[in-house]
């Protein structure tokens, strides 16, 4: 197949600068932060936890929890909506619902406040579910859009488009939190606009991708055909030894990388007491950084193949958390945001294109891409459920960090294995 035009490119591109604001403002700096504060230890009213369902908990050991609930949802949402949308050709439809209901959610919490904690917590849940849940559709355009000498560069700039977007929101929020530096008003209004740029930056990205094919014309209850579907794709990955490989080391791997990336905030917050405005600061910085580590390693993921590129990034993973772990002070802290800036740009781009790249030549893109979805949130669940309560149980986040390591280690294991499945494929062609 040939690449799309340009003017599909950029549309697609677009959705990363249309949904990015969600990860950077909402799960990594001014929700955190915002909830941080509201539910700190030195209020009266939580300075025993936060009680949920008749049980106290240690206020970022609850929100955990409430990730990992989204990320279940999800996980058994995925499967079935990406299949109905194969089947019938109308992922563009379901991509729409998903960033509504995102949208909207995060817009909500403008009314979160300390006596609704819970109620900021379900919205985040919510927008948890519109993100990911719009994202499975938005990947799965990429086989549809992009010729697989292509995929890697144009994944790459899904994501610049993403970090540069996330950062001018982000900017634009830490300019009001300069100028009323001891309001909570900035944090919320930054909520309600992320909710009218996600929506409103979408609308380019649904006027320019392409309707897809349906992949079929059988007929049928649309829940068991969901069910069906998945089981097809699950049989077919049997027989992809490389692919197989791959969805096992980047399921382990992505424990660790999701984790970190939503826990970040925390750890600056609660371990080395940094204040917010220094906080956001860095974090820009991040996505700055990430945009060269996206670039820069689909570019080395072309000479050097994907997981090769993959394995030596996973390594430097299990460096920044042994450096987590003995972190103290201000500059470890930098100094170590820097590296992550750089490896969780990479690894999210290549991991992206070299799952496309191994996919086999089909309509049912979505129900492909919905096994990769569904891989990185159960990462997502086991990684934060594990790290939530491993602090709930030693009162400290430098032992999760630590854990972490166990998971980086075994997908590096895998990678290793994928590898050499991929050089067996290529010694068998050769013949």
């Amino acid at each position: 197949m040939q690449t799309a035009s340009k003017k599909v490119i950029n549309g697609w591109a677009m959705y990363d600068w249309a949904n990015s604001v969600y990860n950077l403002v909402i799960t990594t700096t001014f929700f955190p932060a915002y909830y941080a504060a509201v539910t700190a230890t030195t209020t009266d009213k939580y300075k025993h936890g936060v009680s949920f369902l008749g049980r106290t908990f240690v206020n970022t050991e609850l929100k955990d929890y409430f990730f990992s609930a989204a990320y279940i949802v999800i996980i058994f949402l995925s499967p079935i909506l990406s299949s109905i949308a194969d089947y019938r050709g109308n992922k563009k439809s379901f991509m729409r619902f998903f960033c509504y209901l995102g949208g909207i959610s995060c817009s909500l919490m403008f009314f979160f406040d300390g006596d609704n904690v819970i109620f900021g917590l379900f919205m985040l849940l919510l927008a948890c579910i519109g993100f990911y849940g719009s994202q499975v559709f938005y990947n799965s355009y990429l086989p549809e859009i992009a010729a697989e000498a292509d995929q890697d560069r144009i994944s790459a700039r899904g994501y610049t488009f993403g970090y540069i977007g996330s950062v001018l929101m982000q900017m634009i929020g830490f300019g009001m939190v300069i100028a009323m530096p001891d309001s909570t008003l900035p944090l919320k209004l930054s909520f309600l606009l992320v909710g009218v740029w996600w929506i409103g930056f979408a609308q380019i990205t649904f006027a320019r991708l392409p309707r897809s094919a349906p992949s079929g014309k059988e007929k049928g209850h649309l829940l068991s055909h969901g069910f069906i579907e998945l089981k097809k794709v699950a049989r077919q990955l049997r027989h992809m030894p490389v692919l197989k490989r791959f969805l096992a080391a980047f399921l382990f791997y992505s424990m660790g990388v999701q984790t970190v990336m939503l826990i970040a905030t925390d750890f600056g917050i609660k371990e080395l007491h940094l204040k917010n405005s220094k906080l956001i600061l860095v974090l820009v910085v991040i996505q700055l950084v990430a945009i060269i580590g996206a670039i820069g390693m689909s570019r080395l993921a072309a000479r050097i193949g994907n997981i090769r590129v993959l394995s030596l990034t996973v390594l430097l993973w299990v460096c920044v958390c042994i450096a987590g772990y003995f972190m103290r002070t201000e500059l470890h802290f930098y100094i170590i945001a820097a590296v992550v800036g750089l490896v969780m740009g990479g690894i999210q781009s290549v991991s992206r294109s070299t799952y496309s790249k191994y996919m086999p030549a089909t309509r049912d893109t979505a129900s492909f891409f919905s096994f990769f979805d569904i891989t990185e949130k159960l990462a997502i669940v086991v990684g934060v459920f594990s790290f939530g309560l491993i602090e709930g149980l030693t009162h400290s986040m430098r032992n999760s960090i630590l854990a972490l390591i166990i998971f980086f280690a075994i997908g590096f294991i895998l990678l290793l294995y994928a590898g050499q499945a991929v050089s067996k494929n290529k010694l068998h062609e050769a013949v």
